[in-house]
């Protein structure tokens, strides 16, 4: 075998350890984040968190919107749910009576009242409707497996909703209102595609196959545990024997542990290896540097996938507007802003397109005179589908960059603001609250709201399992994290095997130790 053998062993052995120890972390919140509805009830204290994940000034993604009930009366909503205001922004009430427990579960994606003053409220956890008389959320049973709803608007005494890829209509009638789920048909030139992007993150979840594929990735999260853990214990086993020995004490549970540990090490690697390396390869392309790569790219859904829907707007939509000034419905989806006419529902893509960040649309209002606001990671701009100039609010210039805008801009935005007397605030993910009048400032977020908003479980996994986590210590090179620890992975996995295949089977374990 010679220098070969020798190279195999050095790149299995030494980056082996180091990266053990991260995919040991990677194993457990990667299980935890493929059962977030099941675990959406736990939360966790931001205080054991860094820094940067405390509450400032209303940063990340604490606020997404408000809703002026009357003068005095005001109702904020996103990430820490809702809650009841004055005019002046200072004085804060719960108004999460009903949702169930856990931040997750209170994530508000819009609010809306209609004209008969019929309170509703598009969740992560589903589509709400206000009771006045128990002064609580009340769940409506749409039928559908799909509990996440973005947006809201109503016309006349019609209510509108969407999630990721129903439309739902019904006559407003508070809790007692109706819902009809409706398939809306594809827009004309519609190709059955689906983004390269989800498919890898299907494959990468395992939901790409539904509950049993899901269910095959979590084996895998175990066989990483098992694989990190046994690598360790084989790795430090012969100097523990060692130091045992030389001072006179046995060692025979230890030699058994450590051969024990070599020879399921082996075998749960050479029985996965391929699993583990897909495993590996689809995750380093979920966060950028690679993402940006796969961004804009589309295949064909695989056949008999999780991906292969007849609905052509499966997770595709992300908010409905509805503009008076032309009668029309907006839909903000995955791929663009669509048209439809109020009757027939039959969704048309503008040709002049906005600026969203591939990350996704967070503010899509009406300004007047025909303009959008349209908010995302990209930044905040005003749009007229009529005209080819776009304006960039956050930095007072006409905006040059393509539709398509690039994962992040200058200023993350994740939600706006307007106060009674109609000024106008935009909501930064780093920044908090920001004026677009610099001579006004938002009051700052008060203590009884930062104590009632935690962050879920599945949320902190997830910025463990990005390596997002990490960025006050590694700065903007914390983006290199996922995909180093994926190479890595995949050097380790491909050694070990060639290790295993050379030497181990053949040869056995029990001279190892």
């Amino acid at each position: 075998m010679g220098k070969s053998w020798i190279l195999y062993k050095k790149l299995h052995r030494w980056p082996g350890l180091i990266i053990s120890f991260i995919l040991f972390y990677y194993g457990i919140t990667g299980i935890i984040m493929n059962h977030r509805e099941l675990l959406s009830g736990v939360d966790l204290n931001r205080n054991i968190l860094p820094d940067n994940y405390l509450y400032k000034n209303w940063n990340n993604a604490a606020l997404k919107g408000d809703l002026i009930i009357n003068h005095d009366s005001i109702l904020v909503f996103g990430n820490i749910g809702v809650w009841l205001t004055d005019s002046s922004f200072r004085k804060y009430t719960s108004f999460n009576s009903g949702f169930p427990a856990g931040s997750d579960n209170r994530k508000i994606f819009d609010l809306h009242r209609t004209k008969n003053g019929d309170l509703y409220a598009a969740a992560f956890s589903g589509l709400y409707g206000y009771d006045n008389n128990s002064e609580s959320w009340h769940k409506f049973n749409t039928g559908t497996d799909e509990k996440r709803f973005t947006g809201l608007e109503s016309i006349g005494d019609t209510i509108f909703a969407v999630n990721r890829s129903y439309l739902f209509k019904g006559i407003s009638r508070a809790i007692n209102t109706d819902f009809t789920q409706i398939m809306l048909p594809p827009p004309p030139g519609y190709e059955h595609k689906v983004t390269l992007f989800e498919t890898i993150w299907q494959i990468h979840s395992g939901e790409i196959l539904g509950l049993p594929g899901k269910i095959y990735v979590d084996i895998l999260g175990i066989v990483i545990i098992f694989l990190s853990a046994t690598g360790i214990i084989y790795f430090f086993s012969p100097g523990w024997i060692k130091r045992r020995l030389k001072h006179g004490k046995k060692a025979v549970r230890l030699i058994k542990t450590g051969r024990w540990s070599l020879f399921w090490h082996n075998k749960a690697g050479a029985w996965t290896f391929i699993l583990l390396i897909l495993l590996f390869l689809t995750g380093m392309f979920l966060r950028p540097p690679l993402l940006i790569a796969i961004g804009e790219a589309e295949i064909l859904p695989l056949k008999y996938s999780n991906l292969d829907q007849p609905n052509p707007w499966y997770d595709k939509l992300r908010d409905i507007l509805y503009d008076p000034g032309r009668d029309l419905l907006l839909l903000s989806a995955y791929d663009g802003v669509y048209y439809m006419n109020t009757r027939e529902l039959m969704p048309v893509e503008f040709k002049n397109q906005p600026p969203v960040s591939i990350m996704g649309i967070n503010v899509f209002e009406n300004s007047g005179d025909g303009d959008y606001l349209i908010g995302s990671f990209t930044g905040l701009f005003t749009w007229n589908p009529e005209r080819p100039e776009i304006y960039n609010l956050a930095t007072g210039a006409l905006y040059n960059g393509t539709a398509r805008g690039r994962p992040v801009g200058d200023y993350l935005i994740t939600g706006i603001l307007k106060d009674a007397a109609d000024n106008l605030y935009m909501v930064d993910y780093d920044l908090g609250v920001q004026s677009l009048d610099n001579n006004l400032r938002f009051p700052g977020m008060p203590e009884n709201v930062i104590r009632d908003s935690n962050i879920s479980l599945w949320g902190a996994c997830l910025e463990i399992h990005t390596g997002r986590i990490y960025e006050n210590l590694a700065g903007d090179f914390y983006i290199l994290i996922v995909p180093l620890c994926g190479i890595a992975g995949i050097t380790v996995v491909i050694s070990g095997y060639i290790l295993w295949r050379r030497k181990y089977r053949k040869k056995g374990y029990d001279n190892v130790l």
